[in-house]
């Protein structure tokens, strides 16, 4: 095989913060490791022999060979510590490297598609070398001291992405010539040689702050949304306190029954968000049997179901919460019974309240009970 795949991830990452993002995880697998996924299929298709990562000269190699030999082995797969200059690393790859031509690579480009690969690794074939470029579809300005002073034409702009392909030997001659380049292509074209190009991939973007991982992420990481729903009923009784959202509603002639302080409200709620993540219901985790929990005060159970769905991975988006009651008039209270139920839930402003009479039909209709349900929507990454 007459390709090598060298991967750059020998950069600080210091743009994005934290640990390097080229050793961030990215779907389950570091972010260099990505690329290690396309060598491996030009390797299944007969083309890349070895692949070569060059990681920060400070980083331990050891700790990458032990994970990674195994794993990558069957293709060839070596580290090498990287230089202070992005053209001195290259070089060390492309030394370690044992093909007549390589695909230099920018680690923090995880996306890279097999498609780009084999279009540069046949545009390389037929013209000795190639890049891939993009279009650049928004206008561009020269500054000068902080100041606009200018425009440019961007019908005659393109942006360069890797993989780049090059002549092994003759790449390494024209990056020890000296000089400083942002990538091979410069290099390789202040060196007087012509190269050629393949049309680019947008998806191909590089890693560089914050919204660049966060786009990343939400391309790769597979998400879940849930829905759960909540039902509770509870009779109204003389001598109880009438307690809904967390909230004592005053001048409420009649209370909840129940084993704990009876509130409809927490308990629909609590169901929904458990109901969606997959939870046993409030009744099981928090027992009537149980006299820890007589006279409860509800909105510490939602909390605590709360905490049990983050722990599970979930985010709340959405809890929508109708209350059916005749007697006494609630409408008053939804603004407070709303950012009660919120700030059990984290403070998060994802609630929302609805009261509905019982048009005097039924037990609720008749004053004998307060009906709750409600609406869970959850995401997990």
């Amino acid at each position: 095989m007459r390709w090598s795949f060298v991967c750059v991830a020998a950069g600080s990452g210091s743009r994005l913060g934290g640990e390097p993002k080229q050793f961030r995880l990215l779907g389950g697998r570091p972010v260099w490791a990505w690329s290690a996924k396309v060598a491996r299929q030009l390797w299944r298709e007969g083309l890349v022999g070895d692949f070569v990562l060059v990681v920060p000269h400070s980083h331990p190699l050891e700790a990458i060979l032990e994970e990674w030999e195994g794993p990558l082995a069957p293709m060839g797969f070596s580290v090498v510590a990287g230089g202070l200059r992005r053209q001195d690393s290259v070089i060390r790859g492309i030394a370690q490297a044992r093909g007549e031509m390589v695909l230099v690579h920018d680690a923090a480009r995880p996306l890279v598609s097999l498609d780009l690969c084999l279009r540069l690794i046949r545009r390389a074939e037929e013209r000795g070398s190639a890049v891939p470029l993009i279009g650049c579809h928004d206008s561009v300005r020269a500054m000068s001291d902080g100041e606009v002073v200018g425009s440019l034409d961007r019908s005659g702009l393109m942006l360069t992405q890797t993989p780049q392909a090059f002549p092994r030997l003759q790449l390494m001659e024209v990056l020890s010539q000296g000089g400083k380049f942002t990538d091979e292509a410069e290099a390789w074209l202040a060196s007087g040689r012509r190269i050629g190009w393949v049309e680019g991939d947008r998806r191909a973007f590089k890693v560089t702050d914050q919204l660049d991982w966060e786009v990343a992420r939400a391309l790769v990481e597979p998400v879940e949304y849930r829905c759960g729903h909540g039902y509770d009923v509870h009779p109204l009784v003389p001598g109880r306190p009438l307690i809904l959202g967390g909230l004592e509603i005053e001048g409420a002639n009649l209370g909840l029954q129940g084993h704990s302080d009876a509130d409809a409200v927490c308990h629909a709620v609590a169901d929904a968000i458990l109901g969606a993540a997959g939870e046993p219901d409030i009744g099981t985790l928090f027992p009537a049997s149980d006299d820890r929990y007589k006279g409860a005060y509800s909105l510490d159970l939602l909390a605590e179901a709360y905490r049990r769905v983050v722990q599970g991975g979930f985010q709340i988006q959405w809890v929508d919460v109708t209350i059916n009651a005749q007697v006494p008039k609630l409408s008053s209270w939804i603004p407070r019974i709303r950012s009660s139920i919120s700030r059990a839930l984290g403070g998060l402003k994802v609630v929302n309240v609805k009261v509905k009479s019982g048009e005097h039909v039924g037990s609720v209709g008749r004053g004998e009970s307060i009906v709750c349900h409600a609406v869970a929507t959850l995401r997990r990454s």
